[in-house]
């Protein structure tokens, strides 16, 4: 059973003191907001108590450079439900990178990862085929990661979900476009 309180638990572990940043349960939406001088830390909020969520969240973090993280939601433009086929090709473009980092921080948990499109009442076109590039392209990003390695802070989360949930070493062949 995957609690919320597990994972804010682990991630404000590996990261309250030392990035001065923590995990918060939220509401509607999710949000990450800068420290200010009337609140010390750095608060990534995931919606709802979805444990999904709180991962999703977590991953964008983990890819947010020092600067980003001085901005509320990292300065990034965010079009809600509805979107174009344009403007969900530039939505997929940077959204392959938090997901696939998603799907490792899901595994590092033992948590089912589910793709997302996030745009169910837009244009999409064809909806199947978009859907399968953008597994293809995941599927691709992860292989990269871990290949390459992933971001300081994902490949520490990742480690620190391992521990806690006494989950094997990731593999690379645990991760199949089959599974997505």
């Amino acid at each position: 059973m995957h609690k919320c309180q597990d994972i804010i638990d682990v991630f404000n572990a590996c990261f309250k003191i030392d990035l001065a940043t923590e995990l918060v349960k939220g509401g509607e939406e999710p949000i990450y907001l800068p420290a200010t001088p009337y609140y010390p830390y750095h608060r990534v909020i995931f919606a709802r108590g979805f444990y999904a969520s709180a991962l999703h969240e977590i991953s964008h973090w983990c890819i947010a450079g020092q600067a980003r993280r001085q901005l509320v939601d990292f300065g990034y433009w965010y079009n809600p439900d509805g979107r174009t086929q344009d403007e969900q090709d530039e939505f997929e473009k940077v959204e392959i990178k938090p997901q696939a980092l998603e799907w490792i921080l899901a595994k590092s948990a033992g948590f089912h990862f589910n793709v997302s499109l996030d745009n169910l009442n837009g244009d999409l076109g064809d909806i199947e085929d978009r859907t399968q590039r953008f597994k293809r392209a995941l599927h691709e990003q992860v292989k990269d990661y871990l290949k390459n390695g992933l971001p300081k802070r994902a490949q520490q989360f990742s480690q620190a979900l391992i521990k806690f949930y006494k989950r094997p070493p990731l593999a690379v062949d645990e991760f199949t476009l089959e599974a997505l």
